[in-house]
């Protein structure tokens, strides 16, 4: 190991880029309420608005990867930064509900390419014994700047008004763009502020010693490996849940127990933060388990306990009678739900190798179709039944299924061997 590292700067960026990724995505969570009375949207139209992110974000997710594979993660990470970031701030131009969905969508898509970049620029500076740990922080940023987004942006409300806030973190947003593009190399042998020790290091640690170019594989070809298919359909089960949490969660326990818009907040970070643990949990646990020679094991146990808390938390919180109970069920949930990151973009990135930016996307495209579905579920199923308990149902039969995914998915098997 070298000491003083100074690709750990690579880790730190990414973990801030993530942070202001999700802070700008949950602010209309906290805004719902003061969104949908200005612009008088009912619940089933604000989730017609909340599932538009959640489509862009899912459709451009792989042509975001593969630009990235082909052209270099600096220029398109930093031009997707300045898109989201751009659409960020014209939410608060919204004037009616078409725009609003509009918007929404556009910045979804504005975001799609962020993940699947990230992956592919670690793929060239993460050891593989260090991507558990690399992707335990890069993913425990999302959670934490979404946690404590909610009650800020909550109490922001009340000072700025909703669109505001909007303006302010798309203004924040291009001047991380600037900072990124100012100070991140595609791969560590063009970063002149390291060493060549350290160089070497990377470079003699990472997945391939030479990496190939970037878009060798075609979308059909990906599609035929079983691997992809079943890391689709186990990403699909993680998102369902956690997308509740970001969208939902804030105004159904605001509702249900008749709390004030910060005192919301504050409970609605609880699982957000409970998911950064379970991040940094399973990124020493991917790494721990690796280090002792067992490959398919670091990926397959971590996301296995994952899913199994994510359907002991969902059905317990239906037992639960106040909204503290209710609320750390679903950090139990969250926790698990956030266990199956790191394993799941690490075996991305242990299958795809080059093409990492164009497996992950395939993979988080599926997951945002998961997230696309629960924005509309929540509200129609309640509609429907008259109950909230059926979409928490469906959430808990997706995370039961993903466990048996988990048993037949393979990273050895890489697509360029497949």
């Amino acid at each position: 190991m070298i000491n003083n590292s100074k690709r750990y700067r690579f880790f730190l960026g990414s973990f801030l880029i993530t942070l202001l990724l999700y802070v700008d995505r949950v602010c209309i969570s906290s805004a719902k309420e003061s969104i949908s009375g200005d612009l008088q949207l009912t619940d089933t139209q604000m989730g017609w608005v909340l599932s538009a992110f959640a489509l862009g974000y899912a459709l451009f997710q792989v042509p975001g990867g593969a630009l990235g594979d082909k052209y270099g993660v600096r220029k398109v990470m930093t031009t997707i930064m300045v898109l989201w970031s751009v659409f960020t701030s014209l939410t608060g131009v919204a004037w009616s509900y078409v725009s609003m969905l509009f918007f929404r969508f556009i910045f979804g898509a504005g975001e799609a390419g962020a993940f699947p970049n990230i992956s592919r620029a670690a793929f060239s500076w993460v050891p593989t014994k260090e991507r558990g740990l690399f992707q335990g922080i890069n993913f425990s940023g999302s959670r934490l700047g979404a946690a404590f987004a909610l009650p800020l942006v909550a109490y922001l409300i009340d000072v700025w008004g909703w669109r505001n806030i909007f303006y302010f973190f798309g203004a924040i947003g291009i001047a991380f763009a600037l900072l990124f593009f100012m100070f991140f190399r595609n791969k560590p042998e063009e970063h002149k502020g390291l060493s060549t020790t350290e160089k070497n290091y990377i470079v003699k640690n990472r997945q391939q010693e030479e990496e190939k170019k970037g878009g060798d594989l075609t979308l059909s070809t990906i599609l035929k490996s079983k691997n992809v298919i079943l890391a689709m359909i186990q990403y699909i089960g993680s998102n369902f849940i956690f997308f509740f949490m970001l969208t939902w969660l804030f105004p159904y326990i605001k509702e249900k127990y008749q709390l004030t818009l910060v005192a919301t907040g504050f409970y609605a970070m609880l699982p957000l933060l409970a998911g950064a643990v379970g991040n940094w949990v399973s990124g020493f646990m991917v790494d721990a388990i690796y280090r002792k020679g067992k490959w398919k094991l670091s990926r397959q146990l971590p996301a296995t306990i994952g899913f199994v808390l994510v359907v002991i938390g969902i059905l317990t919180s239906l037992y639960m009678t106040t909204a503290l109970g209710a609320v750390l069920c679903l950090s139990v949930a969250i926790f698990g739900a956030d266990m199956t990151l790191s394993p799941s973009w690490s075996f991305c990135m242990d299958i795809g190798e080059e093409n990492s930016g164009k497996v992950s996307g395939m993979m988080n495209m599926a997951g945002n179709i998961g997230s696309f579905t629960t924005a509309l579920a929540f509200p129609y199923l309640q509609k429907w039944t008259g109950a909230n308990e059926p979409f928490f149902y469906v959430a808990a039969i997706l995370g039961f299924i993903a466990i048996f995914c988990w048993y037949f998915m393979e990273p050895s098997k890489t697509l360029n061997n497949a």
